[in-house]
């Protein structure tokens, strides 16, 4: 098993050993994602590889520098596969798409679950469901706002001894005891397909770099940089889609402490929620 030591880095410097490492992500992602997905790592510096077979996906994530599964379209090929990688790897991200009202998919994430994710990535809606504190959303779409799902998604996290990421107008990222909250990104990231699932394979290659806390905040820290650079010479959704990639690739290691705005608070403390 792949078992690197977790390093803590801040931002910036978690982008710096992205781009320095190139790390290797497996996704067992969404069908409707695959081609988006891996122009999103292409673009960070990281080297997708979208291994899902049954009889590979383990051995892959064991040799892979970070594996997301992702619950988008969990057939059940897919879902074999997925057993075996997170046997396979501790640097692994959870995207549990759509769980509380479709049964197939709340079954197997409340299965993966007990293989201890690092990060659990998922709009707040999702959050609640996985934690037994709501039903779902719309689908793939949010009900709730982010804060909503603050204190399920901390109780997440101390029980699967991970990070729960939270995403929304405001990004949410915990490990039980710390809360980080960051704010910026654009709106048009939900007119884009994969936008959200792209972002959990991002945590999954920041995985290869640091530890799941600070992997989760460079992973959102870096897609809300982005995507305000992206929605600034864009006119709508598909030249958005486009100008992503390429400020996923442009972004400057500096902007994800100039420009992005990280509010840290300690639960329990003056400030904490």
């Amino acid at each position: 098993m792949n078992t690197r030591a977790a390093v803590h880095l801040s931002p910036s410097d978690a982008l710096t050993a992205l781009r320095d490492a190139a790390p290797l992500v497996q996704c067992i992602t969404n069908a409707v994602v695959t081609g988006f997905t891996a122009n999103v790592l292409l673009a960070v510096g990281a080297a997708p590889a979208m291994c899902d077979l049954p009889g590979e996906a383990g051995m892959f994530a064991g040799i892979a520098d970070g594996v997301l599964v992702n619950l988008g379209t969990p057939g059940a090929e897919q879902r074999d596969g997925a057993r075996e990688a997170v046997r396979a790897t501790e640097r692994w991200v959870l995207d549990p798409v759509a769980v509380g009202a479709l049964p197939v998919r709340t079954a197997f994430a409340a299965e993966l679950l007990e293989h201890r994710p690092a990060i659990v990535r998922g709009n707040a809606s999702e959050i609640l469901a996985l934690a037994g504190a709501g039903a779902g959303g719309r689908g793939v779409d949010a009900t709730e706002g982010t804060d909503a799902a603050a204190d399920a998604a901390r109780g997440l996290a101390l029980r699967t001894g991970g990070v729960v990421a939270v995403s929304g107008a405001v990004d949410l990222v915990t490990d039980g005891v710390q809360v980080v909250r960051i704010g910026g990104g654009d709106a048009l990231l939900t007119r884009v397909t994969g936008g959200g699932c792209s972002l959990g394979a991002v945590m999954a290659a920041f995985l290869g770099v640091c530890e799941p806390l600070d992997a989760a905040v460079a992973a959102s820290t870096l897609y809300a940089a982005a995507s305000e650079r992206a929605a600034a010479r864009s006119t709508g959704p598909g030249s958005f889609a486009v100008a992503l990639l390429d400020a996923l690739a442009e972004v400057a290691p500096a902007e994800l402490e100039d420009r992005a705005r990280v509010e840290r608070t300690a639960v329990g403390t003056a400030g904490g929620r």
